[in-house]
């Protein structure tokens, strides 16, 4: 039976280039689980993780990739993420699931946007990390400021075990201040990790560092101040102790330096995962109990008691206790679903029955197998702490599996709203259920991309987080299906939003012989806060049985249609609270349908008096040029109605932070290399939505009006 103390789940994070795959790759080589090296812009077939043609040509990860690897008697799943922000939802579902990280950070670089973005999922999940400072080889690496930005932008305590020794191509290795010795990597593919005294030219800086290390360390153990006020000889043991306590209770964050792609500093870094980052043991899970939940809801309803909070119990990580597993991930392949699964408590056996607490159905586990890459290796069971994959299982991300004896669910995955939507069609007509089934594919598989129908036209309308993203998806489409597509131009996904309050008073009243309908509902239509958590709320104030109970949830109903499509360009409502105070019935005239149909009606009216602003995406944008060309890219940002926030200077390189309307972004990638001959580079991110200015409203409401209109005569 395996040891699950010596069992790790960690996850690979990083802003794009920073070198997640190849430090994988590195993992891999050094813990024997592959025999060759492979370079992600190679051309020996690409990466081992990367191993779709889209991501070998295009050097990007898209897809996060699990593996398994064994370093020092040490189980470790790793899995490989995306940088680019269009995929971070693949990020979000993997450090879900995960126990720890590795945050990958360039040398040159240091903390980006993306990182910055991993950093905040890190924390909404509570998973501890360790930082790599990779591409030390790089000319202009600056390791202390690196050290620094951890402090400054991510909010925590920066701990470096260790000291390069030299820097760009000067790098040699590392002195380890655990141990206060120099570490180098020698061999071919530095394979060979030799250990010796620290040089004297480095003895005054490590001396230095080593103090700092443990003045930093003393912070967080009386026993360690104890012994620096005493002076007394401190042993490497105690130092892992409270470093590793540290690190899992999230206050500091261990820093290691090294290059992956010239082989140094990855053993280290290993060695690092093992020591510092946790075991499924170390930390505390919880799931909501759904039996209890249910019986709380029953005695609150027959007046019992005091609403309560939900009911919540904490996962055991025991083998012996009933199955609670996640499916964190679908991949919708020719022969079946294969769903990627974590085990929280319990065991999953091969052939065994397991409900779904989302549908209720029980559903049998035909073939389990762990996954190395896209290769698979059959399993007879999956105890708690596994990572694993199930083929044949119809589920959803998500979804929460439970064995006999336990009913409960797991908190769900965050998923960002998309931002941008495209319309999109089979160029021949023979080709529109391959798209059809390839679009049921990718929206099932990734919860960021969107699909639905414009009723009005019939277009099929495809939404995502990016043009990347949903570029990616039609390159599939065409490849994986055999389906040239025409794709319209990016829509932003703009909102409505009520600036005004505004009372209502409508009755519906309809005769056509027989039974009638008659609804009257009176109330307030309440603009919400920017920062509200909802965008739309429904408070029921009715008293006396003015309406009865049995139309209210109908009422809300016709409400929330009213919201799907505002006054100004039949943009999605936001920041609306609905207030019902009364309204009157008929003993035989009224009914559910009438209610539904006067609140929308109703809503309808309301909104068109509400002074309706029009909302826009902004984006986080960062840009990186050489130093010649800030001026004319700021420049060219406020011409786009972008607000730049901040600038570094960073050793002859420019970064340059702004928020932007993604409404101008579309071609930026094309204008930004026109003006700085092909030398900059840029990443841009959802940021929040801002308010279209007065002067710009009424262009895009008239220009989304003619799109309407054109594709309502197309049709």
């Amino acid at each position: 039976m395996k040891n699950p103390a010596r069992h790790r789940n960690i996850g690979i994070s990083a802003h794009i280039d920073s070198g997640k795959t190849t430090l994988t790759e590195r993992i891999l080589f050094y813990a024997g689980r592959i025999h060759r090296v492979r370079e992600v812009h190679g051309g020996d077939g690409g990466a081992t993780m990367d191993f779709m043609d889209l991501e070998r040509e295009r050097g990007i990860t898209i897809t996060s990739a699990a593996t398994h690897v064994t370093w020092k008697d040490h189980t470790i799943n790793v899995i490989d993420t995306p940088g680019h922000v269009d995929f971070t939802v693949e990020v979000e579902r993997s450090l879900r699931v995960l126990d720890g990280a590795v945050l990958v950070l360039c040398a040159v670089g240091g903390v980006q946007s993306q990182s910055l973005t991993v950093d905040r999922q890190m924390k909404r999940y509570r998973v501890p990390r360790v930082a790599f400072v990779n591409k030390m080889d790089r000319t202009g690496a600056n390791p202390q400021g690196v050290v620094a930005q951890i402090g400054e932008k991510l909010g925590t305590t920066p701990l470096p075990l260790q000291l390069p020794m030299g820097r760009e191509a000067n790098f040699e290795g590392v002195i380890d201040l655990v141990r206060n010795e120099a570490v180098y990597f020698e061999g071919a593919q530095g394979e060979d990790v030799r250990r010796d005294a620290i040089p004297a030219k480095y003895a005054d800086a490590a001396a230095a560092a080593r103090n700092d290390m443990l003045e930093t360390l003393s912070l967080y153990s009386d026993e360690l101040m104890m012994a620096l006020l005493e002076e007394r000889e401190i042993d490497e043991q105690e130092i892992r102790e409270v470093v590793r306590d540290a690190t899992l209770s999230r206050e500091i964050t261990p820093v290691l330096f090294g290059t992956a792609f010239k082989n140094k500093g990855v053993q280290e870094l290993l060695d690092a995962v093992v020591n510092y980052l946790p075991a499924p043991i170390d930390r505390e899970m919880t799931a909501l109990d759904l039996k209890k939940q249910r019986q709380t809801a029953s005695s609150d309803a027959n007046g019992d008691g005091a609403p309560r909070g939900p009911e919540r119990i904490t996962l055991s990580n025991s083998p012996g206790d009933p199955l609670v597993s996640m499916a964190f991930k679908t991949v919708v392949e020719q022969f079946g679903q294969l769903t990627y699964f974590r085990v929280y408590q319990g065991r999953i056996e091969k052939g065994g029955q397991y409900v779904n607490t989302r549908t209720g159905r029980t559903v049998r586990f035909g073939r389990l197998v762990r996954m190395h890459a896209n290769e698979r290796e059959d399993l007879d069971k999956a105890d708690a702490g596994d990572i694993v994959a199930v083929v044949g299982v119809d589920c959803a991300s998500g979804d929460t599996f439970c064995g006999n004896g336990i009913e409960c669910s797991l908190e769900s995955i965050f998923v960002p709203e998309p931002v941008i939507r495209r319309s999109i069609e089979p160029l021949k007509r023979d080709g529109a259920d391959k798209l059809g089934k390839a679009l049921e594919r990718f929206r099932r598989e990734d919860p960021t991309f969107r699909v639905n129908t414009d009723q009005e036209t019939g277009q099929t309308l495809i939404a995502g987080m990016g043009q990347l993203h949903l570029d990616i998806y039609v390159e599939r489409i065409r490849r994986e299906y055999g389906v040239d597509c025409l794709v319209g131009d990016p829509r932003v996904a703009y909102r409505e939003r009520p600036t005004k309050e505004v009372a209502f008073n409508h009755r519906h009243r309809k005769q056509t012989g027989g039974s009638g309908q008659y609804a009257h509902v009176v109330g307030r239509l309440v603009p919400l806060p920017d920062d509200a958590e909802l965008s739309f709320e429904f408070v029921n104030e009715v008293t006396q049985g003015r309406i009865p109970k049995e139309y209210i949830p109908a009422t809300e109903h016709g409400f929330k249609q009213a919201v799907e499509k505002g006054p100004l360009c039949e943009c999605e409502v936001v920041g609306v609270q609905v207030v019902l105070e009364d309204g009157t019935y008929h003993d035989v005239d009224s009914s559910e349908m009438a209610f539904r149909t006067c609140a929308f009606h109703c809503l309808r009216d309301a909104l068109k008096q509400a002074k309706m602003a029009l909302q826009e995406p902004i984006m986080k944008l960062e840009v990186e040029v050489p130093e010649e060309y800030q001026g004319p890219v700021a420049g060219h940002l406020a011409s786009k109605r972008g607000m730049i926030t901040s600038t570094e200077a960073r050793l002859g390189t420019s970064v340059i932070l702004a928020e932007v309307p993604l409404a101008t972004m579309f071609d930026y990638a094309n204008e930004l290399r026109s003006m700085t001959q092909g030398k900059g580079t840029f990443s841009m991110e959802f940021a929040r939505y801002g308010q279209v200015p007065s002067s710009l409203q009424e262009e895009v409401i008239v220009r989304r009006r003619a799109e309407r209109e054109g594709r309502l005569a197309a049709v």
